[in-house]
């Protein structure tokens, strides 16, 4: 028999709410932004980032789709359509016949050097511009808390991602 739980008292009430509703909100209102001026999809813009980012210009698949946390379907798929816009290449891995190498192409670095600038003034805009400097820093101490506190928690086997190992 479950025993009772311990239910949220006003105060927490109110922060779990703000913090769900805004954690679903900014990410809608960045992705609304990033679509109307650039033209990409967040995922567009986080494969272009982490390639242009990346010292060679591509990477191999496996390793991004570790980086952002992606399943192996996902990544495969968004990168074939953004193959089919010029904007990367799937090409096999020279140290690894059994894996593909992702690779920034001229039109992709030229998209995210020009979505970059926007972005980053929506990010200021939405969250950095509304708090001081202290309250940036506990901002983020209180989300790294979150990250590390999830990070040791490990998943059930029945509710783990396929194809991620945490």
């Amino acid at each position: 028999m479950p025993m009772d739980p311990k239910w949220l008292d006003p105060r927490e009430d109110r922060a779990w709410r703000a913090f769900k509703h805004a954690s679903h909100r900014l990410p809608v209102r960045l992705q609304r932004h990033l679509l109307r001026d650039s033209g990409l999809s967040e995922a567009d813009y986080e494969i272009l980032a982490v390639l242009s980012e990346h010292p060679a210009g591509r990477m191999p698949a496996q390793e991004m789709s570790v980086l952002l946390q992606w399943e192996k379907s996902r990544l495969s798929h968004q990168v074939r359509r953004m193959q089919e816009r010029e904007l990367i290449l799937r090409e096999p891995n020279p140290a690894d016949a059994r894996s593909a190498m992702i690779r920034l192409l001229p039109a992709g670095r030229r998209a995210v050097e020009a979505a970059a600038p926007l972005h980053v003034d929506a990010v200021r805009r939405h969250l950095i511009d509304l708090f001081t400097p202290d309250e940036l820093d506990t901002l983020a101490a209180l989300n790294e808390r979150i990250l590390r506190h999830l990070a040791d928690e490990p998943f059930p086997e029945h509710c783990a991602p396929q194809g991620l190992s945490h």
